[in-house]
């Protein structure tokens, strides 16, 4: 039997969720079992009253407000605890239709793809301003470059999950998952797909973008830091090569003076001493990237320990029926 969990994170949607939770659908192709799962982040607007009157099948409530990032891991982790062979991934503000579900699933049901992310098509979104299109374009070209994966839009929280994709991922940052995750899929190996979409109109301005500059400077900094810590050694050997450059270069001006015998050769030491000072920095950045890749092999082996764990914990977990709530 297939089971399709439907997760929704919330921060004060008891406006919005009652269109969302009507818009999904009943049946999906392939699918046996579908459940709704609402993560209400420490709403104060009645987002778990109004989820369960509507009928959501599993209601998990944080006690404060920690954010979009926990509130999906929190998600996936309960998703799986639950029994759940595909997780689908959608917001509560309405922004993207229902009606794409089974498009989303179908290539995980057909094993073509771990990892299936609705492709928004930005540039024909009506309410994002140029600026808003131009970083989106540019975020998701960053993205495929540091992940090696083929993504259209990087930013799309429209996402539908295999059982085995949810089990490897594991967020490190806390502003937003949708970059961290595929780069994280991209670097452990994780086929990922993208699906066409349109989306629904603007219900209310973005809670998680306070400003396009807010924002790529969150998005800028989890790039680097999901870099540096899948390709430390490429990390800090980018590092050390302005310094290996720069000392190379004035080592060898110095020799040139020193072997043709100008005159004054004193007056080149400097370059002598900056040069050989910045050769010196480059290596021992260079020692630090090997440090840092030996350290990251460590990491892999305790992301494997942590896979088979997560796996072994929820082989048999049970499938309860009927609405349930509960506190983190």
């Amino acid at each position: 039997m297939v089971k399709l969990i439907i997760q929704i994170p919330c921060f004060n949607e008891a406006e919005t969720l009652p269109a969302v939770l009507a818009d999904l659908p009943t049946t999906v192709p392939g699918v046996d079992c579908i459940e709704t799962l609402i993560i209400d982040d420490g709403s104060t607007d009645g987002t778990s009253a109004v989820a369960q009157k509507l009928g959501v099948t599993h209601v998990l409530r944080h006690t404060g407000n920690r954010g979009l990032a926990r509130s999906f891991q929190d998600g996936l982790n309960a998703c799986l605890r639950l029994g759940a062979d595909v997780i689908v991934n959608t917001d509560g503000d309405n922004q993207y239709p229902g009606r794409y579900i089974p498009d989303l699933v179908a290539p995980i049901l057909n094993q073509t793809a771990d990892l299936v992310i609705g492709d928004r098509q930005t540039g024909t979104v009506e309410y994002f301003s140029p600026l808003k299109k131009l970083l989106q374009a540019w975020g998701s070209w960053v993205v495929r470059v540091v992940s090696g994966a083929r993504v259209l839009d990087a930013p799309s929280g429209f996402r539908a999950y295999g059982r085995e994709a949810a089990l490897r991922l594991n967020l490190l940052t806390d502003y937003t998952y949708t970059l961290e995750t595929i780069i994280q899929a991209g670097k452990k190996g994780l086929r990922i797909a993208s699906v066409p979409i349109k989306v629904n109109p603007q219900t209310r301005e973005s809670r998680l973008i306070r400003s396009n500059w807010s924002y790529v400077k969150h998005q800028a900094a989890t790039i680097v830091r999901l870099y540096a810590f899948y390709e430390p050694l490429r990390t800090f050997l980018y590092f050390s090569a302005p310094f290996f450059a720069v000392g190379i270069f004035l080592l060898g001006r110095f020799a040139y003076y020193y072997l043709t015998g100008e005159q004054g050769i004193g007056r080149h030491l400097q370059s002598l001493s900056i040069g050989g000072t910045a050769v010196v920095l480059g290596v021992l950045i260079a020692i630090l990237g090997i440090l840092a890749d030996l350290s990251a092999t460590n990491r892999r082996l305790t992301e494997e320990m942590l896979y088979h764990f997560k796996r072994l914990e929820t082989a048999n977990t049970a499938r309860p029926e009927g609405h349930e709530a509960s506190d983190l």
